[in-house]
Protein backbone atom coordinates (compact mmCIF):
# COMPACT_ATOMS: atom_id res chain seq x y z
CA UNK A 1 0.00 0.00 0.00
CA UNK A 2 1.34 3.19 -0.76
CA UNK A 3 1.25 6.15 1.63
CA UNK A 4 0.03 9.42 0.22
CA UNK A 5 2.68 12.21 0.75
CA UNK A 6 2.40 14.88 2.79
CA UNK A 7 3.62 18.97 2.87
CA UNK A 8 3.56 20.09 6.03
CA UNK A 9 5.68 22.93 5.50
CA UNK A 10 4.03 23.87 1.88
CA UNK A 11 2.65 27.52 1.51
CA UNK A 12 -0.91 27.10 -0.05
CA UNK A 13 -1.12 28.89 -3.04
CA UNK A 14 -3.30 29.70 -5.72
CA UNK A 15 -0.97 31.02 -8.43
CA UNK A 16 2.92 30.15 -8.35
CA UNK A 17 4.67 32.18 -11.10
CA UNK A 18 8.10 31.16 -12.25
CA UNK A 19 10.13 33.60 -13.61
CA UNK A 20 10.36 37.41 -12.58
CA UNK A 21 10.59 39.15 -15.90
CA UNK A 22 8.50 41.52 -17.73
CA UNK A 23 6.24 39.18 -18.63
CA UNK A 24 6.44 37.30 -15.07
CA UNK A 25 5.51 40.75 -13.45
CA UNK A 26 2.68 41.24 -15.68
CA UNK A 27 1.55 38.13 -15.15
CA UNK A 28 1.14 39.01 -11.22
CA UNK A 29 -1.27 42.00 -12.45
CA UNK A 30 -3.64 39.98 -14.84
CA UNK A 31 -4.35 37.76 -11.85
CA UNK A 32 -4.02 40.27 -9.29
CA UNK A 33 -7.21 42.37 -11.38
CA UNK A 34 -9.31 39.18 -10.76
CA UNK A 35 -8.16 38.75 -7.05
CA UNK A 36 -5.64 36.02 -7.25
CA UNK A 37 -2.77 36.64 -5.02
CA UNK A 38 0.39 35.01 -6.60
CA UNK A 39 4.01 34.03 -5.24
CA UNK A 40 6.75 34.31 -7.88
CA UNK A 41 10.38 32.72 -8.16
CA UNK A 42 13.14 33.28 -9.41
CA UNK A 43 16.39 31.95 -10.05
CA UNK A 44 18.49 35.76 -9.88
CA UNK A 45 18.60 37.67 -6.93
CA UNK A 46 16.44 40.56 -8.01
CA UNK A 47 13.20 41.68 -10.48
CA UNK A 48 13.15 41.88 -14.00
CA UNK A 49 15.10 39.15 -15.90
CA UNK A 50 16.67 39.51 -18.85
CA UNK A 51 16.22 43.19 -19.44
CA UNK A 52 17.57 43.95 -16.13
CA UNK A 53 20.27 40.68 -16.37
CA UNK A 54 21.27 41.51 -20.07
CA UNK A 55 21.14 45.25 -21.20
CA UNK A 56 19.64 47.33 -18.17
CA UNK A 57 20.57 50.51 -19.50
CA UNK A 58 19.56 50.07 -22.72
CA UNK A 59 16.62 51.64 -24.68
CA UNK A 60 13.50 49.54 -25.27
CA UNK A 61 11.25 51.21 -28.19
CA UNK A 62 8.32 48.54 -28.45
CA UNK A 63 6.19 48.63 -24.90
CA UNK A 64 2.83 49.88 -25.96
CA UNK A 65 2.26 53.84 -25.05
CA UNK A 66 6.07 54.29 -23.99
CA UNK A 67 8.26 55.17 -26.76
CA UNK A 68 11.35 54.64 -25.00
CA UNK A 69 12.38 52.88 -21.59
CA UNK A 70 15.19 50.87 -19.87
CA UNK A 71 15.33 47.28 -19.04
CA UNK A 72 15.48 49.00 -15.11
CA UNK A 73 12.91 51.83 -15.83
CA UNK A 74 10.72 48.46 -16.83
CA UNK A 75 11.11 46.88 -14.35
CA UNK A 76 10.59 49.73 -12.36
CA UNK A 77 7.36 50.73 -13.53
CA UNK A 78 5.92 46.97 -13.43
CA UNK A 79 6.68 46.72 -9.59
CA UNK A 80 5.00 49.71 -9.21
CA UNK A 81 1.79 48.78 -11.04
CA UNK A 82 1.59 45.38 -8.90
CA UNK A 83 1.75 47.05 -5.82
CA UNK A 84 -1.38 46.60 -4.77
CA UNK A 85 -1.78 43.14 -5.16
CA UNK A 86 1.05 42.16 -2.46
CA UNK A 87 2.21 39.50 -4.38
CA UNK A 88 5.47 37.16 -2.51
CA UNK A 89 8.72 36.75 -4.07
CA UNK A 90 11.18 34.14 -3.74
CA UNK A 91 14.37 35.03 -5.21
CA UNK A 92 17.91 33.57 -5.78
CA UNK A 93 15.94 30.01 -6.01
CA UNK A 94 15.22 27.60 -8.58
CA UNK A 95 12.27 25.24 -8.73
CA UNK A 96 13.49 21.92 -8.81
CA UNK A 97 10.76 19.64 -8.64
CA UNK A 98 7.22 20.17 -9.94
CA UNK A 99 4.70 16.95 -9.04
CA UNK A 100 0.64 16.79 -9.31
CA UNK A 101 -1.14 15.63 -6.56
CA UNK A 102 -4.09 13.76 -6.16
CA UNK A 103 -6.17 16.82 -5.09
CA UNK A 104 -5.23 18.14 -8.21
CA UNK A 105 -2.93 20.91 -6.70
CA UNK A 106 0.62 20.86 -7.88
CA UNK A 107 4.03 19.85 -5.19
CA UNK A 108 6.57 23.42 -5.76
CA UNK A 109 9.94 22.82 -4.44
CA UNK A 110 12.66 25.15 -4.93
CA UNK A 111 16.34 24.67 -4.11
CA UNK A 112 16.12 26.26 -1.04
CA UNK A 113 13.61 23.73 0.14
CA UNK A 114 10.74 26.50 -0.60
CA UNK A 115 7.54 24.20 -0.89
CA UNK A 116 4.44 25.21 -2.25
CA UNK A 117 0.78 23.14 -2.46
CA UNK A 118 -0.57 25.88 -6.04
CA UNK A 119 -3.83 25.41 -7.70
CA UNK A 120 -2.10 26.50 -11.24
CA UNK A 121 1.59 27.16 -12.18
CA UNK A 122 2.59 30.43 -14.71
CA UNK A 123 6.04 29.27 -16.35
CA UNK A 124 7.70 32.79 -17.21
CA UNK A 125 10.81 31.65 -17.81
CA UNK A 126 12.30 33.45 -20.49
CA UNK A 127 14.69 31.17 -22.55
CA UNK A 128 14.38 28.68 -19.65
CA UNK A 129 17.76 28.99 -16.54
CA UNK A 130 19.14 31.17 -19.33
CA UNK A 131 23.30 31.00 -19.13
CA UNK A 132 25.22 33.01 -21.43
CA UNK A 133 27.04 31.47 -23.46
CA UNK A 134 30.76 31.21 -22.54
CA UNK A 135 34.32 31.56 -24.28
CA UNK A 136 35.92 28.08 -24.56
CA UNK A 137 39.29 28.78 -23.46
CA UNK A 138 40.63 26.60 -21.09
CA UNK A 139 42.15 28.94 -17.54
CA UNK A 140 40.12 31.80 -19.04
CA UNK A 141 37.21 30.73 -16.54
CA UNK A 142 39.18 32.37 -13.30
CA UNK A 143 39.04 36.05 -14.59
CA UNK A 144 35.06 35.90 -14.62
CA UNK A 145 33.58 39.13 -13.17
CA UNK A 146 36.96 40.54 -12.65
CA UNK A 147 38.30 41.08 -16.06
CA UNK A 148 36.16 38.70 -17.92
CA UNK A 149 32.69 39.56 -18.22
CA UNK A 150 29.16 38.36 -19.98
CA UNK A 151 27.08 40.86 -19.16
CA UNK A 152 27.51 44.25 -17.87
CA UNK A 153 25.68 45.67 -14.90
CA UNK A 154 27.34 48.79 -14.54
CA UNK A 155 28.66 50.85 -17.59
CA UNK A 156 30.64 53.74 -15.53
CA UNK A 157 32.29 50.62 -14.36
CA UNK A 158 34.65 50.32 -17.53
CA UNK A 159 35.23 53.92 -18.09
CA UNK A 160 38.98 54.75 -19.26
CA UNK A 161 39.78 51.08 -19.76
CA UNK A 162 41.09 49.19 -23.05
CA UNK A 163 38.35 46.87 -24.25
CA UNK A 164 37.93 43.89 -25.84
CA UNK A 165 34.56 43.19 -27.27
CA UNK A 166 34.10 39.69 -28.80
CA UNK A 167 30.63 38.69 -30.41
CA UNK A 168 28.78 39.63 -33.39
CA UNK A 169 25.51 39.71 -32.24
CA UNK A 170 23.51 42.99 -31.10
CA UNK A 171 24.74 42.86 -27.95
CA UNK A 172 28.56 43.41 -28.79
CA UNK A 173 28.01 45.67 -31.43
CA UNK A 174 25.48 47.86 -28.97
CA UNK A 175 28.03 47.76 -26.27
CA UNK A 176 30.74 48.38 -28.73
CA UNK A 177 28.93 51.89 -29.93
CA UNK A 178 28.45 52.79 -26.25
CA UNK A 179 32.00 52.10 -25.07
CA UNK A 180 33.51 54.31 -28.20
CA UNK A 181 31.19 56.75 -28.55
CA UNK A 182 29.38 57.36 -25.12
CA UNK A 183 31.23 60.50 -23.16
CA UNK A 184 29.63 58.90 -19.43
CA UNK A 185 31.28 55.95 -20.03
CA UNK A 186 33.58 56.25 -22.93
CA UNK A 187 36.65 53.55 -22.90
CA UNK A 188 40.43 54.24 -23.25
CA UNK A 189 40.46 51.89 -25.90
CA UNK A 190 37.70 49.46 -27.54
CA UNK A 191 39.00 46.34 -30.15
CA UNK A 192 36.05 44.05 -31.39
CA UNK A 193 36.52 40.63 -32.21
CA UNK A 194 34.40 38.61 -34.33
CA UNK A 195 35.04 35.20 -35.88
CA UNK A 196 34.29 36.48 -39.75
CA UNK A 197 33.50 40.08 -41.17
CA UNK A 198 29.61 39.22 -41.42
CA UNK A 199 27.12 40.11 -38.36
CA UNK A 200 24.18 38.65 -37.00
CA UNK A 201 23.52 42.67 -35.53
CA UNK A 202 21.27 45.48 -37.19
CA UNK A 203 22.55 46.86 -40.47
CA UNK A 204 23.03 50.63 -38.77
CA UNK A 205 25.11 49.58 -36.13
CA UNK A 206 27.47 47.77 -38.20
CA UNK A 207 27.44 50.42 -40.74
CA UNK A 208 28.74 53.32 -37.62
CA UNK A 209 31.12 50.34 -36.12
CA UNK A 210 33.08 50.39 -39.70
CA UNK A 211 32.75 54.21 -39.99
CA UNK A 212 34.37 54.56 -35.88
CA UNK A 213 36.88 52.01 -37.52
CA UNK A 214 37.79 54.17 -40.21
CA UNK A 215 38.01 57.42 -37.78
CA UNK A 216 40.38 55.30 -35.86
CA UNK A 217 38.38 55.89 -32.76
CA UNK A 218 38.44 51.40 -32.20
CA UNK A 219 39.62 48.28 -34.07
CA UNK A 220 37.58 45.49 -35.45
CA UNK A 221 39.66 41.93 -35.54
CA UNK A 222 38.68 38.82 -37.75
CA UNK A 223 39.49 35.53 -35.85
CA UNK A 224 38.95 34.08 -32.82
CA UNK A 225 40.65 34.11 -29.32
CA UNK A 226 42.40 30.51 -29.15
CA UNK A 227 44.96 31.83 -25.50
CA UNK A 228 45.33 34.43 -23.47
CA UNK A 229 48.11 35.75 -21.74
CA UNK A 230 48.58 37.05 -17.23
CA UNK A 231 51.16 38.18 -15.26
CA UNK A 232 51.13 37.84 -11.70
CA UNK A 233 47.52 36.30 -11.78
CA UNK A 234 46.74 39.06 -14.36
CA UNK A 235 45.01 38.76 -17.54
CA UNK A 236 47.27 41.13 -19.58
CA UNK A 237 45.99 40.13 -23.25
CA UNK A 238 44.43 37.57 -25.23
CA UNK A 239 45.66 35.29 -28.09
CA UNK A 240 43.35 36.33 -31.28
CA UNK A 241 44.11 33.58 -34.70
CA UNK A 242 42.33 35.22 -38.06
CA UNK A 243 41.73 33.58 -40.97
CA UNK A 244 45.35 33.40 -42.11
CA UNK A 245 46.63 31.24 -39.15
CA UNK A 246 48.46 33.87 -37.59
CA UNK A 247 47.86 34.75 -34.11
CA UNK A 248 48.26 37.67 -32.37
CA UNK A 249 48.79 39.54 -29.07
CA UNK A 250 46.16 41.69 -27.93
CA UNK A 251 46.41 43.27 -24.91
CA UNK A 252 43.66 44.28 -22.86
CA UNK A 253 42.29 46.01 -19.04
CA UNK A 254 38.84 43.88 -19.50
CA UNK A 255 37.37 41.03 -22.00
CA UNK A 256 33.69 41.32 -22.42
CA UNK A 257 32.41 38.53 -24.64
CA UNK A 258 28.80 38.32 -26.23
CA UNK A 259 27.51 34.89 -27.75
CA UNK A 260 24.29 35.53 -26.74
CA UNK A 261 22.13 33.02 -24.52
CA UNK A 262 21.85 29.38 -24.22
CA UNK A 263 18.52 28.50 -23.43
CA UNK A 264 18.76 25.42 -20.57
CA UNK A 265 15.18 24.42 -19.69
CA UNK A 266 16.84 22.83 -16.72
CA UNK A 267 14.52 20.82 -14.73
CA UNK A 268 11.19 22.18 -16.84
CA UNK A 269 12.53 19.40 -19.14
CA UNK A 270 11.22 16.59 -16.58
CA UNK A 271 8.11 17.73 -15.97
CA UNK A 272 6.30 15.88 -18.12
CA UNK A 273 5.33 18.76 -20.67
CA UNK A 274 5.24 18.72 -24.17
CA UNK A 275 8.23 20.29 -25.74
CA UNK A 276 9.35 21.56 -29.02
CA UNK A 277 13.20 23.05 -29.86
CA UNK A 278 13.19 23.57 -25.87
CA UNK A 279 10.43 25.31 -25.63
CA UNK A 280 6.78 24.55 -23.89
CA UNK A 281 3.56 23.86 -26.65
CA UNK A 282 1.26 25.66 -25.26
CA UNK A 283 -2.75 26.64 -26.97
CA UNK A 284 -3.74 30.34 -27.89
CA UNK A 285 -7.03 29.65 -25.80
CA UNK A 286 -5.40 29.73 -22.55
CA UNK A 287 -1.56 29.49 -23.13
CA UNK A 288 -1.98 26.08 -21.20
CA UNK A 289 0.64 23.69 -21.37
CA UNK A 290 0.18 20.10 -22.15
CA UNK A 291 -0.50 19.80 -18.72
CA UNK A 292 -3.64 21.18 -17.26
CA UNK A 293 -3.17 23.93 -14.53
CA UNK A 294 0.23 24.72 -16.32
CA UNK A 295 0.17 27.69 -18.12
CA UNK A 296 3.67 28.99 -20.32
CA UNK A 297 3.59 32.51 -21.11
CA UNK A 298 6.38 34.70 -23.05
CA UNK A 299 9.72 33.28 -24.96
CA UNK A 300 9.30 29.80 -22.51
CA UNK A 301 6.61 28.81 -25.05
CA UNK A 302 5.94 28.28 -28.58
CA UNK A 303 2.94 28.14 -30.64
CA UNK A 304 1.81 28.76 -34.37
CA UNK A 305 2.97 32.25 -35.24
CA UNK A 306 4.90 32.86 -31.96
CA UNK A 307 7.32 36.21 -32.26
CA UNK A 308 9.27 36.63 -29.09
CA UNK A 309 8.16 39.96 -28.26
CA UNK A 310 7.45 41.63 -24.46
CA UNK A 311 4.10 43.15 -25.59
CA UNK A 312 2.98 39.13 -26.88
CA UNK A 313 3.96 38.14 -23.56
CA UNK A 314 1.55 40.60 -21.96
CA UNK A 315 -0.83 39.60 -24.18
CA UNK A 316 -0.73 35.84 -23.30
CA UNK A 317 -0.62 36.46 -19.46
CA UNK A 318 -4.06 38.01 -19.67
CA UNK A 319 -5.75 34.98 -21.52
CA UNK A 320 -3.95 32.77 -19.38
CA UNK A 321 -5.22 34.30 -15.88
CA UNK A 322 -8.41 34.45 -17.13
CA UNK A 323 -7.68 30.34 -18.10
CA UNK A 324 -6.49 29.67 -14.81
CA UNK A 325 -9.26 30.58 -13.37
CA UNK A 326 -11.30 27.14 -13.85
CA UNK A 327 -8.85 25.63 -11.64
CA UNK A 328 -8.41 28.40 -9.10
CA UNK A 329 -12.32 29.41 -8.52
CA UNK A 330 -14.09 26.79 -10.23
CA UNK A 331 -17.47 27.66 -8.95
CA UNK A 332 -17.35 31.20 -9.91
CA UNK A 333 -17.86 33.00 -13.47
CA UNK A 334 -15.20 35.52 -13.96
CA UNK A 335 -16.33 38.41 -16.19
CA UNK A 336 -14.54 40.83 -18.22
CA UNK A 337 -14.27 43.96 -16.49
CA UNK A 338 -12.54 47.12 -17.52
CA UNK A 339 -10.02 49.08 -14.91
CA UNK A 340 -11.81 52.26 -16.74
CA UNK A 341 -15.04 51.58 -15.07
CA UNK A 342 -14.86 49.14 -13.09
CA UNK A 343 -15.84 50.31 -9.13
CA UNK A 344 -14.81 46.89 -8.37
CA UNK A 345 -11.33 46.70 -10.41
CA UNK A 346 -10.73 49.64 -8.32
CA UNK A 347 -10.93 49.07 -5.16
CA UNK A 348 -8.76 46.03 -6.26
CA UNK A 349 -6.04 48.31 -7.47
CA UNK A 350 -6.88 50.60 -4.63
CA UNK A 351 -8.03 53.52 -6.78
CA UNK A 352 -10.98 55.99 -6.37
CA UNK A 353 -13.53 55.63 -8.97
CA UNK A 354 -13.85 58.44 -11.02
CA UNK A 355 -17.15 60.12 -11.27
CA UNK A 356 -18.71 60.10 -14.95
CA UNK A 357 -22.11 62.17 -13.88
Amino acid sequence: MTTERTFPNAIEADAVIIGAGPVGLFQVFELGLLEVKAHIIDALAYPGGQPVELYPDKPIYDIPAIPVCTGKELTDALMKQIEPFGATFHLGQEVTEVEQQPDGRFYVCTSKNTEFLTKTIFIAAGVGAFQPRKLKVEGLEKFEESQLFYRVKRPEDFAGKNLVIVGGGDSALDWTLDFTSDTAHKAESVILVHRRDGFRAAPASVQKMKALCNQHEMQFLVGQITGYEETDGKLTAVKVTGGDAVTRSVPLDVLMVFFGLSPKLGPIAEWGLEIERKQLVVDTEKFSTSVPGIFAVGDINTYPGKKKLILSGFHECALAAFGAMDFIFPEKKVFLQYTTTSPKLHKVLGVESPNFD
